[in-house]
């Protein structure tokens, strides 16, 4: 395990963008404690300057990750029906 403290840092990486809305760059940053996710966009303002335009959100989880596991289904004959 690594003594690397991460706190208040992140990275961005390249990202393969597979529409046009799509972020230029992706990656992941620590605030306060909290891992999320970074996103960022290369724009050009009306005076011609480029900037980077950024996201940040929580952590993408997929929908099919939240539903919990059949084992933890419990059983009952106690039908309202």
């Amino acid at each position: 395990m690594s003594n690397y403290d991460n706190t208040n840092s992140g990275a961005l990486f390249t990202n393969e963008k597979k529409a046009d809305n799509h972020p230029d760059y992706k990656g992941k940053i620590n605030v306060n404690g909290k891992d999320l996710e970074i996103a960022a966009w290369i724009k050009t303002s009306k005076a011609g300057t480029k900037f980077m335009s950024l996201q940040v959100s929580e952590p993408y989880v997929k929908p099919e990750d939240n539903v919990p596991p059949l084992s933890s289904v419990v059983e009952t004959d106690d039908l309202p029906f």
